[in-house]
């Protein structure tokens, strides 16, 4: 993991960990690193970058450092304004963009962003580059056979532009809403935007289907994203469909890269659950390429078990779409996702996308002639303790022979019955403490039991 780059881009408090000085120099470098790409290409053309931004306060403050740092150095800037995450990777992809730059922190609360580098295919930007990045922030760069500690300003005709680009936008809307192959005609719908980037953009794909929208979290404020909102808050969510007898309801999270799906009796449907149903779905018609669902180490055994009974493989790999991605890339995989509710459709993203996930949900539902919970009964889903310490250093913290031999005696304990899941997270000083087993008390005294060694040796605190 990198030094300011975790798996989800450049995450941390607004001017504090995460700064407008921080912003302008990712764009100064970025900015003179893509047009020495193109001129020893023989291009002597500007590099052109689009940006888009959800809609925290200080999201406007790192857009504008960012341009000012990026035409600074001779690149020109496009500006998607308000928008999702997946809308800048496919314009990006489709409109022969050298970069992408999405400024979000996701599903954390308004005073964290981010800044989240997308390269050219509209995937997460090469570890290679992150580096070069890190290095410039931390004082010095050495590339193309040099070290900078500053690198050249752009002069008179080589300064940079900015452009509007909502056509941008409104070409990502289009595509989503080309892909509903189905009427949502007669289906009532609840969408829950979390006041993030989704709040302008999933309204209209829906009603354009035909379906008639039930709207929640939809009147950001610069200060609400995320607040008792979205995909990590679903229970308005779950309000909405049982209080209005909804067929459906969908919650994304700030930048909605993430959807969470709630099915006609009000209970929540996981990104587990939408892997597996879509996977029978894709199986059932022959589409499933390889017959392999990609997972995270995070997801439920209830979705191995559900995908062992209808023949379907699957892997894991680390907690991250960025890594879910580079095994479908690596392998040819069409299907894969968190249960967090990131869900990778490779045929038609590079990333997760919420909104599009919900539009291949609701296929599902339409072409089986059927409802959401009967599509998602076979998944029983086992109970789950996910417990956040949050430490000063996590790496010491998991070393530990003390925490290790905890950690085995869980493993021990549950056997089969269970498993235990122990990792740092990518974007916060948090150990997670996962554990799955068939009772939810087991659970909770085995991820506290672990929880208590951490705290026990000095490592931290409780995460509430």
């Amino acid at each position: 993991m990198g030094r300011y780059f975790g798996t989800d881009g450049f995450r941390g408090e607004a001017n504090k960990s995460l700064t407008a000085d921080h912003a302008f120099s990712v764009g100064r470098f970025l900015g003179w690193y893509l047009g020495e790409i193109r001129k020893r290409h023989g291009d002597d053309n500007p590099p052109r970058v689009v940006i888009g931004k959800d809609t925290r306060r200080s999201s406007y403050m790192f857009e504008y450092a960012l341009i000012a740092g990026l035409t600074a150095s001779g690149a020109d800037a496009y500006m998607l304004h308000v928008t999702t995450t997946p809308s800048v990777s496919y314009v990006a992809r489709v409109d022969d963009f050298d970069c992408g730059i999405m400024i979000s922190a996701s599903h954390n609360p308004y005073f964290d962003n981010g800044i989240k580098l997308l390269n050219s295919h509209g995937e997460k930007m090469d570890e290679f580059t992150i580096a070069l990045i890190e290095d410039y922030l931390d004082g010095k760069a050495e590339v193309f056979g040099k070290v900078y500690t500053e690198v050249p300003f752009a002069e008179r005709d080589k300064i940079g532009k900015t452009v509007d680009y909502c056509s941008g936008r409104n070409r990502y809307i289009a595509y989503l809403i080309s892909l509903g192959i189905y009427s949502f005609r007669g289906m009532k719908v609840g969408l829950d935007c979390a006041n993030g980037s989704s709040w302008n953009i999933a309204k209209s794909v829906f009603e354009a289907l035909g379906a008639k929208v039930y709207l929640i979290n939809a009147e950001p404020d610069g200060f609400n994203i995320n607040d008792n909102a979205g995909s990590t808050h679903i229970g308005g969510l779950c309000k909405l469909v049982k209080d209005n007898s909804l067929d459906i309801g969908f919650a994304y999270d700030g930048d909605a890269d993430r959807c969470i799906a709630v099915d006609e009796n009000g209970d929540v449907v996981d990104g587990d659950k939408i892997l597996y149903l879509y996977a029978r779905y894709m199986k059932e018609r022959g589409k499933l390429v390889t017959n392999t669902v990609v997972t995270t180490v995070m997801s439920n055994i209830g979705l191995y078990k559900a995908l062992d009974e209808i023949g379907v493989d699957y892997v894991k790999t680390a907690v991250g779409d960025k890594y879910v991605y580079e095994y479908m890339s690596a392998h040819g995989n069409r299907l894969g996702g968190e249960q967090s509710g990131h869900i990778i459709f490779s045929k038609y993203a590079t990333t997760g996308d919420g909104i599009l996930t919900s539009l291949k949900v609701m296929e599902a539902v339409l072409a089986r002639k059927t409802t959401l919970s009967k599509l998602c009964e076979p998944v029983r889903i086992y109970p789950q303790k996910l417990i956040n310490v949050e430490v000063t250093d996590k790496a010491a913290a998991l070393s530990d022979g003390d925490v290790k031999a905890a950690v085995a005696r869980a493993e021990k304990k549950l056997a089969d019955a269970g498993r235990v899941l122990v990792r740092e997270s990518g974007t916060e000083p948090l150990v997670r403490i996962m554990v799955e087993a068939e009772t939810s008390k087991i659970c909770e005294q085995t991820a506290m039991e672990i929880a208590n060694v951490f705290i026990d040796k000095g490592y931290g605190v409780l995460r509430r």
